[in-house]
């Protein structure tokens, strides 16, 4: 297993950083746009809740990305978090 430098860029910051400012949309217009309450968008731009399959296919439609994108960036982020957790995973099971 590969030990990761640095925490990855989580899906939020992507959200901002390369969607919402450049295009000059503010949180509460993007989710307007998602039909979700803006609470949700705020959540997943400060990386307090996760990137859902739900949230991810209408990121994807919204932002002509893809839902995989969306859900590798989250991906991403759990398991670099996870492996901060975890200080010692098991050894293989031996084939009997």
């Amino acid at each position: 297993m590969n030990k990761m430098l640095r925490a990855p860029t989580t899906p939020g910051e992507i959200l901002k950083e390369e969607f919402l400012v450049p295009m000059g949309t503010t949180q509460g217009e993007l989710a307007a746009h998602l039909s979700c309450d803006v609470k949700v968008i705020n959540r997943i731009v400060n990386g307090r809740v996760s990137v859902s399959a739900e949230m991810a296919l209408k990121l994807a439609a919204a932002l002509k990305t893809t839902p995989e994108f969306w859900l590798n960036a989250q991906k991403a982020v759990d398991l670099y978090k996870a492996s901060k957790k975890i200080k010692h995973l098991p050894k293989p099971l031996k084939a009997s």
